[in-house]
């Protein structure tokens, strides 16, 4: 998949593997593991059968964004970046169209 960030301070908190234990410490691993499973990743259909990514749709006042586990409560949180969102017939998101998408923050615990 194609990754872009919510702004430049993010995207440098992961430009290499120093940044990522400075930024994120004993998440660090984590958060590069997932990072790379979502490049390597064709679309977000993949991430359906990765138990341990625990893929999931975000709800409420977070609705439209995405979010994979990097730890029990941290979460890689990100849109889908295609305009317009890629929906199925009964207007859910279309996990197979999902190529591109924008990672709106790494390691948050919205619990």
């Amino acid at each position: 998949m194609e990754i872009s960030y919510k702004n430049r301070k993010l995207e440098k908190s992961v430009k290499d593997a120093g940044a990522i234990v400075k930024n994120y410490g004993t998440r660090a691993k984590q958060v590069s593991k997932r990072l790379k499973e979502l490049t390597a990743a064709p679309n977000l259909s993949d991430f359906e059968h990765l138990p341990q990514a625990n893929c999931h749709e975000l709800k409420h006042n977070r609705k439209g964004e995405l979010a994979v586990d990097v730890s029990g409560n941290h979460r890689i949180v990100f849109i889908p970046e295609h305009e317009p969102v890629p929906l199925k017939e009964d207007g859910g998101l279309d996990w197979k169209q999902v190529t591109k998408i924008k990672i709106v923050s790494i390691g948050e615990d919205y619990h």
